[in-house]
């Protein structure tokens, strides 16, 4: 009997070992993973701030330029799309169709001049220029717990634990092809 004894305290040490590791791996993978869930609500908190702010301007700049419905028409489509994506890579193109948009609002608040004066287009515009540069924060943010995470489920001995427990890579918040062009802002009017 002394003889199983042995081996069998061995094995089930063993055992024991193996366990606690893959249970620190596994809870490891879950503070990584929410770690990544909490990043990316503060790009979507910084998503609604902006989508908040946003008919507020339009509103603002109606009053200066009702005849400017075509941009302001695209911001609101623009802006829809963004509210209803779900995904990052959704969230990605339709955040960079709202940003061309915006683009184009500016080339038209340069050809109101008392708009720009206006108090309330002033801290609006105030407020959407940090919400971009809070939306960017976030996004970097985001994206370096996305990097951390993902090392973690592609190294070993994670990629073990990971594929176990299901753990899988995440989607970086990637920006559309389209916005590595710079919008063309032209004063002249002739559109080149």
């Amino acid at each position: 009997m002394k003889k199983f004894l042995g081996p069998l305290v061995i094995i089930i040490a063993i055992i024991a070992i193996i366990a606690v590791v893959l249970f620190s791996s596994k809870n490891g993978f879950v503070d990584a993973e929410e770690d990544v869930n909490k990043a990316y609500a503060q790009v979507e908190n910084q998503l609604q701030r902006r989508l908040d702010l946003i008919p507020n301007l339009v509103n603002t700049v109606k009053g200066f330029a009702s005849h400017e419905k075509e941009v302001l028409s695209n911001i609101a489509d623009a802006r829809s799309k963004l509210a209803g994506a779900t995904t990052p890579e959704d969230q990605a193109a339709a955040n960079d169709q709202l940003s061309g948009a915006l683009s184009r609002l500016l080339v038209v608040v340069e050809n109101y001049p008392e708009l720009k004066a206006d108090a309330n287009f002033r801290q609006l515009m105030d407020e959407l220029a940090g919400t971009e540069n809070r939306l960017s924060v976030a996004r970097q943010d985001y994206n370096a717990v996305v990097s951390d995470y993902n090392k973690k489920v592609k190294r070993m001995p994670g990629s073990i634990v990971a594929s176990i427990f299901g753990f899988d890579e995440k989607e970086y918040f990637k920006a559309d092809a389209a916005a590595q062009d710079a919008p063309v802002v032209d004063f002249e009017g002739d559109g080149e």
